[in-house]
């Protein structure tokens, strides 16, 4: 298995898509928590029904402490990981994400 340029282990398409949505979730949420790329995360929060309260992050750079764990936040709170009509979505973020990274 060959390494990313940060040395996790690649990934391929195939091993991701074989995890569940909440695992595809917790290991896009680290990755992006690690990198503080609150852009991810925004982008991932205006997908959900309830995304209106997801506004207020704009992902700029003179927040991005706060707001990754406030993006988080906002997630559990409009989600309760219930991920109904937005799973394909929210998957093809997740993987896309996970094999960019």
């Amino acid at each position: 298995m060959t390494e990313t340029p940060s040395g996790r282990p690649a990934t391929d398409f195939a091993q991701l898509d074989a995890l569940s949505t909440e695992e595809l979730r917790e290991r896009a949420f680290s990755v992006a928590r690690e990198h503080r790329d609150i852009r991810f995360f925004w982008s991932v929060l205006r997908h959900l029904p309830n995304a209106d309260e997801a506004e207020a992050l704009d992902g700029s750079p003179n927040s991005v402490g706060p707001t990754v764990d406030e993006a988080v936040a906002l997630w559990r709170e409009l989600t309760g990981h219930g991920y109904e009509e937005a799973a394909p979505l929210l998957r093809a973020a997740f993987i896309d994400y996970l094999l960019k990274h």
